[in-house]
C-alpha cells in the first residue's frame, strides 16, 4: 500500500500535468489522458490516506487548474461598442430614433412645466386613422406606454405594423368607420416630439440632461395644444393602456368639459412604490454605464450597455412568473453544453435578446425623463393642489419679466438634502389610533384620491386590470374605479382578468385582442 506522502505528491504532479495540458494546445491528447488517469489512480486509494500534509510546500505550477471561461455575451458587447466608436469618429453614432413617417405639429407658444421648468417651443409626433367628421366629435386620443411611438397602427406612409395593429382599424376595438383615431410620440420622447435629445433653441445645442423635469400631466397639456390646433373642442373618448392608462385619467382630470369617456387599462392612479423601485433600478444601470456622461453622449457611444441591462430589468416586469414556467420552465439554451455564466437558461437567452433589440432604439435619456414622470405621478387633491402653486408662482415669476429657471434647482434632477434612515415602527410620544381596521376600510382609496378623481364623476368610464400583472397590480385598477365611485360616478365598467383568462402580465394590454379589445369595442358603443 502507498503512503500517505507518495498519495498526495502523485495528486499534485497529476493536477499540474492537467492544468498545463489545458493551458497549453499544442499539449498532445496522449499526455492529457496519462494526467487523468494518474488522478484517478491516486484517487483511488483509500479515503484515510488521502488526508493532506498541511507543512508541505505545494509545488510551484506552470498554469491554471482549470481553463478560462469564455464570455461571449461580453465579446458582443464589446463588438458593438468598437462599432460604435469607429462609427463615431465619422458620422457619430448616435443612432436616429425614428418610428417611420409621422406628421409633426411644431408649437411656437411656451410650455410651462408642472416642476418649474419652461419649453420655449416643441414639437409632437402623430399618427391618425380613420375619417374625423363634420363637427369633429369623433375623435379618440389614444396614449402610450413608455416607450411606444405614435406608430400604433400601419399608414400608408408607415405599412410597417404597429404596436396596436389588431386593435384598430374598421369593426375593430377602435373602429376607423365610426371613429377618428389620434396617437402622440408624448413629450420628452425620442421618436418625433420634443425630448432631452432635441435642439435646444437657445444654443443651438441638443438639450441632454438640461432638459427640465416632466411630469405626465405636461405630456397631455401638450397634446392638447394639438387638439387645439386640429380644432378638436371635445374628444370622444381618451383610450390609453399602462403609462397611457394614467395619462387618460389625467386628460379627464385637467379637461374634463373636453372628454367624453375615460378609458385606462393596467394603468393606476398614483404610483405605488414597487413600480417606482424598478424604473429607479433601470435609470440606475444606465446612468452607471460610464458612456452615459450625465446625459451628454450625443457625440459619442451611447450607453448601450446599461440600456440593455434596463430593458431586461424593465421585462421581467412586464411579464409573469406562471406565464414563463410553461414557456421556459427549467430548460437550458444548449443542455449538451456545460454551464456558462452567460445567457444559459432559456429564460435568460429570451431576457438578453429582449435587452439586445431595444438598446439602440430609444434615447437613454427620455428612458430616464419619462420613466421618471410615471414616478411623480399622483392625482390626489394635495398633489393637483401643490403643482397649481408652483405654476402660479412660476407664471407671477414670469409676468415680473424673471424668464431664466438656471437658478431653480426644482427644474432639474437633485438628491433629498437628507439621506434615508430608517424609522421606528412608533413615534413614542405619538398617539396611536387603536381603531380596528376592517376589510372595507383597508381597501377603500384614500380620501385625498376620491377628491382628486372628483373632477371625473360624470365621465362614462372603464378600467380594466390583470391578474397576473406584478407592475401595475390589479388592485390598483380597483382603486381607480372604486375612488370613481365614491367621488359620485355611477357609471363605471371595471373588468379584472383572471390568470385562468390572461397569464401574460401587464403585457396583456398588448396582446390579449379578445378581452381587453372586446371590453374596448363594446365600451365605445
Amino acid at each position: 500500500m502507498r503512503s500517505q506522502k507518495q498519495i498526495a505528491a502523485s495528486l499534485r504532479r497529476a493536477s499540474v500535468a492537467l492544468s498545463h495540458a489545458s493551458s497549453n494546445p499544442a499539449t498532445s491528447q496522449s499526455s492529457r489522458t496519462a494526467a487523468v488517469a494518474g488522478l484517478r489512480l491516486s484517487r483511488a486509494q483509500p479515503q484515510q490516506q488521502q488526508q493532506r500534509c498541511l507543512h508541505e510546500q505545494a509545488p510551484r505550477r506552470s498554469g491554471a487548474s482549470n481553463p478560462a471561461m469564455a464570455f461571449p455575451c461580453l465579446d458582443a458587447l464589446e463588438t458593438r461598442s468598437e462599432t460604435l466608436k469607429k462609427r463615431s469618429d465619422s458620422s457619430g453614432p448616435e443612432p436616429s430614433y425614428v418610428a417611420g413617417a409621422t406628421q409633426t405639429f411644431h408649437c411656437d407658444e411656451p410650455l410651462l412645466l408642472d416642476w418649474g421648468g419652461m419649453l420655449p417651443e416643441f414639437d409632437i409626433a402623430y399618427e391618425s386613422w380613420g375619417e374625423m367628421n363634420a363637427d369633429k366629435s369623433n375623435v379618440i386620443l389614444l396614449h402610450t406606454g413608455l416607450s411606444a411611438s405614435s406608430h400604433a397602427h400601419s399608414t400608408q406612409a408607415n405599412p410597417q405594423p404597429g404596436w396596436w395593429e389588431k386593435f384598430i382599424g374598421p369593426g375593430l376595438s377602435l373602429d376607423t368607420d365610426k371613429y377618428h383615431i389620434i396617437c402622440t410620440n408624448v413629450l420628452g420622447g425620442c421618436y418625433g416630439s420634443t425630448g432631452p435629445s432635441s435642439i435646444d433653441p437657445a444654443d443651438g445645442q441638443r438639450y441632454a440632461t438640461r432638459f427640465p423635469i416632466l411630469t405626465l400631466e405636461d405630456m397631455v397639456r401638450a397634446q392638447f395644444r394639438l387638439l387645439d390646433n386640429l380644432g378638436v373642442e371635445k374628444l370622444y373618448a381618451s383610450v390609453g393602456s399602462s403609462m397611457g392608462g394614467m395619462q387618460s385619467l389625467a386628460a379627464g382630470v385637467l379637461f374634463p368639459e373636453r372628454v367624453g369617456r375615460i378609458v385606462s387599462i393596467s394603468g393606476c392612479a398614483r404610483s405605488h412604490p414597487y413600480s417606482i423601485a424598478m424604473r429607479h433600478t433601470q435609470r440606475q444601470v444606465l446612468m452607471m454605464d460610464p458612456n452615459w456622461n450625465r446625459g451628454f453622449y450625443y457625440d459619442n457611444v451611447p450607453p448601450h450597455a446599461g440600456m440593455k441591462l434596463a430593458r431586461e430589468i424593465a421585462t421581467v416586469t412586464y411579464r409573469s412568473g406562471p406565464e414563463w414556467e410553461l414557456r421556459f420552465g427549467r430548460r437550458r439554451a444548449d443542455p449538451s453544453k456545460p454551464p456558462a455564466l452567460c445567457p444559459d437558461f432559456l429564460i435568460e437567452t429570451y431576457l438578453d435578446h429582449a435587452g439586445e433589440k431595444f438598446c439602440l432604439t430609444y434615447d437613454p435619456n427620455s428612458l430616464l425623463y419619462v420613466s421618471k414622470a410615471m414616478d411623480l405621478f399622483d392625482l390626489g387633491h394635495s398633489c393637483q393642489k401643490d403643482a397649481a402653486t408652483r405654476r402660479a408662482e412660476r407664471l407671477e415669476s414670469l409676468h415680473k419679466g424673471v424668464y431664466a429657471s438656471n437658478g431653480n434647482v426644482s427644474c432639474s434632477l437633485t438628491l433629498p438634502d437628507k439621506p434615508y434612515e430608517e424609522q421606528p415602527e412608533s413615534g413614542g410620544s405619538a398617539e396611536i389610533d387603536t381603531k380596528p381596521v376592517t376589510q372595507s376600510d383597508s381597501s377603500k382609496p384614500p380620501e385625498d384620491l376620491i377628491q382628486g378623481l372628483s373632477a371625473l364623476r360624470d365621465h362614462p368610464a372603464l378600467v380594466m386590470g390583470v391578474a397576473s400583472d406584478i407592475l401595475f397590480p390589479a388592485w390598483q385598477q380597483r382603486e381607480i374605479a372604486d375612488a370613481l365611485k365614491l367621488a359620485g360616478n355611477r357609471n363605471v365598467a371595471h373588468y379584472e382578468l383572471s390568470e385562468e383568462q390572461s397569464m401574460f402580465g401587464h403585457d396583456t394590454f398588448l396582446l390579449d385582442v379578445k378581452n381587453v379589445g372586446g371590453a374596448i369595442k363594446n365600451f365605445l358603443q
